[in-house]
């Protein structure tokens, strides 16, 4: 059985190194207008628990669609020949667990690699499945996939799955540099498993990052905590209102700190003042929303084929599974 001890773990991203990136990062998203923070921000231990209380509330469809779509197509994908599984962005790896099982019981797969920025997340969660799938390798990836995804170890024919819509968290631009990194690093015979949120009813999308019960909005808040923490800055989180704000031009949703009141906060060690006035707003995360036809054009653009989508009831949600084409 695979165990923390045993189990192989490249680490590709060191934690000072993470932590000097993200630190850049804020240095260049607070500069910029509108300023701005990634969505890393969201995450430590408290905001990991309002996550999984989000994905389970009533108004976000997201997560429930995509399991729902990934149980009803375990056999097709158990039907692939998938000798290595490949998660980017796995986390705890609690929604890989239904294509684990399928491909497992296929008698094909041999090892799954998780890819997380987050050491202790990644051996958690390889501890957790080795004793769920004793004749299972694992083999995880410590890095961040802007940068690493040509250092992944694949054997034989490899499914990489990206799953959440965490594609949405990028920019057209951003999105275009990830499907040529993975293209180069994928083999001919490789195959693509990513999940993609539809453009719908604004109003369902709205709701879905601006809950009823407040969820969202702590966890949205949560970012300035991190941050005041993290880096010493001296925000404070009681002085801003959460705003989810359907972007048509965009086809995303923006979620949004709006100012109560003139803010003047500072970082200190990285030589960081912002100042913004009552009703100015930073923006702490974009999810683009998109249609199976254009985001099947987008993936041609970048050297792979659409050659199933699976949409879900209602075209809440859809996963796509794509090969590269050239």
């Amino acid at each position: 059985m695979s165990t923390v001890d045993d189990t192989p773990v490249d680490v590709l991203l060191q934690a000072q190194e993470w932590q000097d990136a993200r630190a850049r990062d804020v240095q260049a998203g607070l500069a910029a207008d509108p300023p701005e923070l990634s969505p890393v921000w969201f995450y430590d231990e408290r905001g990991s628990v309002l996550f999984d209380e989000i994905t389970r509330l009533p108004e976000y469809y997201q997560t429930r669609a995509e399991r729902r779509l990934l149980r009803d197509h375990v056999d097709d994908l158990a039907a692939l020949g998938i000798e290595t599984l490949v998660e980017l962005g796995s986390g705890t790896s609690d929604k890989t667990v239904e294509i684990l099982g399928a491909l497992d019981g296929a008698g094909t797969l041999r090892t799954y690699v998780p890819f997380d920025v987050s050491e202790a997340t990644l051996r958690g969660a390889i501890d957790k499945l080795g004793a769920r799938f004793p004749d299972l390798a694992f083999h995880g990836i410590v890095g961040d996939f802007h940068q690493h995804l040509g250092r992944v170890p694949t054997e034989g024919r490899t499914l990489v799955a990206f799953l959440g819509g965490t594609i949405g968290n990028f920019r057209p631009a951003e999105r275009a540099r990830f499907f040529d990194d993975l293209a180069s690093a994928m083999d001919g015979d490789d195959l693509l498993l990513i999940g993609i949120d539809l453009v719908k009813d604004p109003a369902t999308i709205v709701a879905a990052y601006d809950d009823a019960a407040g969820v969202t909005a702590a966890f949205n808040r949560n970012s300035l905590v991190v941050l005041d923490r993290e880096l010493g800055a001296d925000f404070d989180p009681s002085d801003f209102d959460h705003v989810a704000r359907w972007n048509a031009e965009e086809r995303w949703i923006e979620m949004r700190l709006r100012a109560r009141r003139p803010i003047h906060a500072t970082i200190p060690d990285l030589d960081v003042v912002i100042d913004l006035r009552e009703g100015e707003d930073l923006l702490t995360e974009i999810s683009a929303k998109f249609d199976p036809a254009g985001f099947a054009a987008e993936l041609a653009a970048h050297g792979f084929a659409a050659d199933r989508t699976w949409v879900s009831d209602g075209d809440e949600f859809a996963l796509v599974l794509a090969r590269r084409c050239r």
